[in-house]
């Protein structure tokens, strides 16, 4: 499915409150039904999608054109001191790799790492390794066409700064940045909160990647609240002081192309929200910084 007019496809991160069909395959359909155009599957607690319901979620993708993705389980560190920790983190980054496959996704959400207490650099070089071997194994089974995605995260103490995420997309094949823009204002406690800002960190991404980078970008929005260390909860999408608009403003502005996926506990609805405001925009693309 391709945006209307090209541009940004917007959806959930998980299966619709209104969907009345079961499952993945019934979220598919409800989304499609709103005129909206991508989901992401949440493995939220773990990886537990069937081969039916698999090929229920495929048949769906296929008839209505919806574009899917998977977002791992939230117990994911491959930084962690205890190898068995950092093979089960392995292990739900492609089995979350498999099930999105499966389903017909093409890419795999996950927040990759906590420092620990170790380095930037040494928590780089660990994550890097690991993503590497995934992408070894994925590459191997034949799903090289499922990109890694890890997450631009809310947190200081969490691996997933942009610069990171920028590095590591060059660094390995096949990964590239899943840009959560409201992890992004309430990673720093709200200071990035402009169009500007946002601006920015789009410009970093085409000027380092590539503008290929820019036609193919992977974005969580949501309603956000922080404290001092970061994000505490997402929220609905107007109860939150994280500027949306000057986000997709900012998106529009520089010609972004890709995925747009809700967290907002209001899910759908602020994913049309979302949509509706994007669509009004009238900034042209590749406008002046």
């Amino acid at each position: 499915m391709t945006a209307r007019g090209g541009g940004l496809l917007f959806g959930t991160g998980g299966i619709p409150r209104s969907a009345s069909g079961s499952g993945v395959a019934g979220g598919i359909r409800r989304l499609a039904e709103l005129g909206l155009g991508c989901m992401e599957i949440e493995h939220v607690y773990g990886v537990r999608t069937t081969p039916e319901a698999a090929e229920a979620a495929r048949q769906a993708a296929q008839e209505t054109g919806l574009a899917l993705s998977a977002h791992a389980p939230y117990y994911v560190n491959l930084n962690s001191k205890e190898p068995d920790k950092v093979e089960a983190s392995v292990k739900r980054i492609l089995d979350s790799a498999r099930a999105a496959a499966a389903c017909g996704g093409d890419r795999v959400v996950f927040h990759a790492a906590f420092f620990g207490g170790d380095p930037p650099e040494s928590t780089f070089k660990a994550v890097k390794k690991q993503l590497k071997r995934i992408r070894r194994a994925l590459d191997a089974e034949k799903l090289s066409g499922v990109s890694l995605r890890p997450e631009l995260t809310g947190k200081r103490s969490q691996f997933g700064s942009p610069h990171e995420l920028i590095r590591m997309s060059l660094e390995v094949e096949g990964v590239a940045p899943c840009l959560d823009l409201s992890h992004f204002y309430a990673r720093d406690a709200g200071a990035a909160n402009s169009f500007d800002d946002f601006r920015r960190l789009l410009d970093e991404i085409g000027d380092i990647l590539g503008s290929g980078a820019l036609e193919d970008l992977h974005i969580h929005l949501s309603g956000i609240e922080h404290s001092a260390a970061g994000e505490t909860r997402h929220v609905a999408a107007q109860e939150s002081a994280f500027d949306y608009a000057a986000a997709l403003r900012a998106l529009k502005a520089c010609g972004a192309r890709g995925r747009v996926i809700c967290e907002s506990p209001a899910l759908e609805d602020d994913a049309l929200l979302f949509q509706k405001k994007y669509r009004a925009l009238r900034i042209g693309p590749r406008s002046a910084k």
